[in-house]
């Protein structure tokens, strides 16, 4: 087990926590598969795998991972692009190609593959004045070709994206202004939209922004409660998901009802995907809610310790993009569990239910892995090249 020890610590206590709380939300797939321990052998699995590909990526070179995230994002690309015409749906949303029985989301693909990207065009920026604006404008190019694929069905993915590669290149310094006019050319945009869609009727517009219509409902749904006071009580078919995850989160109390006690597990649906983490409060109450939220700051925290003792821009940049993803897509699902937002369709990364999320999520813990590992040999290998540089006194100078 090479690189960062507490990085996998944090990665088996992730493992665990997700066996632990799949197997108890995951009872209306028990209850419908023909085996009652079908789906959490199924997620199992696909951890199982995961834990492989740590292991396998961690030993590889940075060459090979920049080599591998320009081959993945043309497939991905060419994938999304595949996947609006013979997509798969689930809840209203064609997300998921179907190759050879196997269901997959390319815009995991994608995401992956666009950060490391990003993170390399961001280090070879060596000179501002020759090469900000080449770099800059790759970079650019490359988030309106993939955002908008990856927006049609998926607008909090394609949000997260942009929003970790925008931070990637002020992190990276690249100017302020050229940033500036990305942020504000990004915000005319979005209320140019929002206003579109609140004119024009959905059977007028094409069939292709129909899930910009479900966006906007659940924005408005989510500030009316807040100003009705009695519609926060309320279930109807369109909050359902909200409401049982509230009442999961207040049975938890402080120590919770205890792993398999969960009641609204049987009601709440997507409970062991996009609202695991109210099942987990139910079931280990605050305390384990905190312990959660602690192994993500952990993870955050250690990213920025690697960032600080890289030597090179790309392997700095590239932990940085990584980790923030995880850990604002992280922080987005809780808030959705816990109705601070408006519900989005984020996984908890490794802990929610998912193929391909599971198998994207171990490659993000490979690839920083790596990353720690390579500094590790560094530092090893410093003392034994350098040279011994005579010490000069003052009074000798």
């Amino acid at each position: 087990m090479k690189g960062d020890s507490i990085l996998w610590v944090v990665f088996i206590f992730m493992c665990l926590v997700s066996i632990i709380e799949m197997y108890s939300a995951s009872s209306t797939l028990a209850y419908r598969a023909a085996n009652y321990s079908t789906p959490v052998l199924r997620h199992v699995l696909f951890l199982l795998t995961g834990v492989a590909l740590v292991f396998g990526v961690q030993f590889l070179k940075l060459y090979q991972i920049r080599i591998f995230s320009y081959v993945g994002l043309i497939i991905s690309v060419i994938l999304l692009i595949f996947v609006m015409f013979k997509g798969q749906s689930a809840n209203d949303a064609t997300r998921w190609l179907s190759i050879g029985g196997f269901q997959f989301q390319p815009s995991e693909i994608a995401k992956l593959s666009l950060i490391i990207v990003a993170a390399d065009l961001i280090s070879r920026i060596k000179n501002k004045k020759t090469d900000e604006w080449k770099y800059f404008g790759n970079i650019i190019v490359l988030l309106v070709v993939v955002c908008p694929l990856i927006l049609l069905e998926n607008f909090s993915t394609a949000f997260l994206l942009f929003f970790v590669v925008f931070v990637m290149m002020f992190i990276g310094n690249i100017s302020v202004v050229k940033l500036g006019l990305v942020a504000v050319t990004i915000v005319v945009l979005g209320f140019m939209a929002f206003g579109a869609v609140k004119t024009i009727p959905k059977e007028s517009m094409p069939k292709m922004f129909d899930r910009a219509y479900t966006w906007v409902g659940r924005i408005e749904r989510h500030f009316d409660e807040s100003e009705n006071k009695t519609a926060k009580y309320e279930i109807t078919d369109d909050n359902l998901q909200v409401q049982h995850g509230r009442i999961a989160i207040a049975r938890g109390g402080f120590f919770g009802l205890f792993p398999g006690n969960s009641v609204e597990r049987d009601f709440l649906p997507q409970a062991y995907s996009d609202f695991i983490y109210a099942i987990i409060v139910e079931e280990t109450g605050m305390f384990g809610g905190i312990f959660v939220i602690l192994l993500f700051l952990i993870l955050l925290f250690r990213a920025g310790r690697i960032a600080t003792k890289s030597s090179t821009v790309f392997p700095a940049i590239l932990v940085i993009g990584l980790s923030l993803m995880l850990v604002i897509q992280a922080f987005v699902n809780m808030a959705v569990a816990t109705s601070l937002i408006p519900v989005t369709g984020q996984p908890l990364p490794m802990i929610s239910r998912g193929g391909t999320s599971i198998i994207v999520t171990c490659i993000y813990f490979g690839v920083i892995l790596a990353i720690t590992r390579q500094l590790k040999e560094e530092q090893q290998n410093a003392p034994k090249n350098a040279e011994k540089i005579p010490v000069v006194s003052l009074d000798e100078l």
